[in-house]
């Protein structure tokens, strides 16, 4: 017989609690998840594309089908193995993924084991399929802005190439992103050594993907947007080669400050600059560093806040044709993308390196931005305009965790969701979003 524990309320002991509710969930949302899965064939393209070396997996979860459960488990925020355990039964899970029962902790840390540099591969080749259907099928765009920057993934342990990092001052992993700073689709991210240069490998890293949309999109635009770790003239010439613009802030340096001194001594004259107010002022000029092959337009920022005597220098390099005040307002805007690696942080455990092997935490650094770009698709295509700005931990708590009861009959598994639920009008608008989305096929 099995036992049941069973507490009274301080307060009221006619007030009792236990955890035998029978049939129930708190993430029906997930099902809103599963509707767009399918529009997008995520899941199919896996199972099709998905091929470990070691076929063998546990007798009723293939490896495709554990990658796909730990997927689900990162939307809903159990990103460990362990949680596997506690969702075994779990209904909304099991009927998302067709099965009676999930599969378990040891499991999934089985297929970790499976993980290679030939596994990697695969996912990032998932992600690009995946991208590639959404923003030239599904939702076709034609302007892109690629913002690349690095990041600092601490770890604790013997992990295989953790390192310390100077700029951060700790040890661990120093991976390579780009986001289209648009869309806030992570295009590509690279797990690396933590005590590489930010821009180590960067042309090897951007050239393919600049290749493979040139070639999907032939008119589409592209700009480079980065800080001044990747102020290296091969990547000003890979984007020259392809008619690819870039936005890449320099470092200061003796020869620029002399240039934009130059520049503030002829602003005096037209400008009262010995004020303690506040000026700003816009400028350009070519410039060319001894290791370019070519004069490049330089934008300088000169900045005098209120109440200094001196003014501050801000340089970014470009070919984009904007006014200088545009250029340095549009490179700005890259902040955007450190909300983007918190959300995957913090999100989706983008940072959670706790094996000793490189390339398992390679592939687990993949699978979490696949769940993150799964995500942030079904954001921008799905949901309602007043919550497309919320963050994933927003969204769970409005629209995932939901309470139902399951209810199956001869013809139908029915989920009654709760019935005092905030955001239902939410729930069936998202519905009916996903519902009108075109097809992949």
């Amino acid at each position: 017989m099995k036992s049941v524990t069973e507490k009274s309320m301080d307060y009221n002991k006619r007030i009792k609690i236990n955890f035998e509710g029978g049939n129930l969930t708190s993430d029906a949302g997930l099902l809103l998840y599963k509707e767009f899965d399918e529009k997008i064939g995520f899941s199919q393209t896996i199972r099709q594309m998905l091929k470990i070396k070691d076929p063998v997996s546990h007798h009723t979860h293939t490896n495709e089908d554990v990658m796909i459960q730990k997927i689900y488990q990162h939307l809903v925020g159990y990103h460990t193995d362990d949680h596997a355990d506690e969702l075994k039964n779990e209904p909304v899970f099991t009927t998302i993924l067709e099965k009676e029962r999930l599969a378990s902790q040891p499991t999934l840390s089985r297929l970790n084991q499976k993980f290679d540099k030939e596994a990697m591969k695969q996912l990032q080749s998932i992600n690009r399929i995946l991208l590639d259907r959404i923003i030239h099928k599904i939702q076709p765009a034609d302007s892109f802005v690629w913002d690349l920057d690095s990041s600092n993934f601490a770890t604790y342990g013997q992990q295989h190439g953790a390192a310390f990092n100077s700029h951060y001052q700790t040890n661990g992993y120093h991976p390579l992103f780009m986001f289209d700073g648009l869309t806030g689709d992570c295009i590509k991210g690279e797990l690396r050594s933590g005590n590489v240069y930010t821009s180590r490998q960067v042309v090897r890293f951007v050239g393919p993907e600049i290749k493979r949309f040139k070639k999907k999109c032939p008119g589409a635009t592209i700009c480079i947007r980065a800080d001044s770790g990747f102020a290296v003239p091969e990547l000003y010439e890979l984007a020259e080669t392809h008619g690819v613009n870039y936005v890449i802030r320099l470092k200061a340096n003796a020869r620029l400050k002399a240039k934009a001194q130059e520049i503030e001594e002829t602003l005096r004259e037209q400008y009262d600059l010995n004020t303690t107010e506040r000026k700003v002022f816009y400028k350009e000029f070519l410039y060319q560093a001894a290791r370019w092959n070519q004069p490049r337009r330089v934008v300088v920022k000169i900045e005098k806040p209120e109440g200094e005597l001196f003014s501050i220098y801000t340089f970014i390099v470009t070919n984009l044709k904007l006014s200088p005040k545009n250029i340095v307002m549009f490179y700005q805007n890259r902040g955007t993308m450190e909300n983007f690696i918190k959300e995957g942080k913090y999100g989706f455990a983008f940072d959670h390196m706790n094996s000793s092997d490189f390339y398992i935490n390679a592939c687990k650094f993949q699978l979490a931005i696949l769940a993150y770009n799964f995500h942030n698709w079904f954001r921008r295509l799905c949901l309602p305009k007043k919550l497309k700005t919320n963050r994933i931990e927003t969204l769970r708590t409005k629209l995932i965790k939901i309470a139902g009861k399951i209810v199956n009959t001869g013809r139908y598994t029915i989920f009654k969701l709760c019935s005092s639920c905030l955001y239902q009008q939410a729930f069936w608008k998202t519905i009916h979003k996903i519902q009108q989305l075109p097809g992949f096929l």
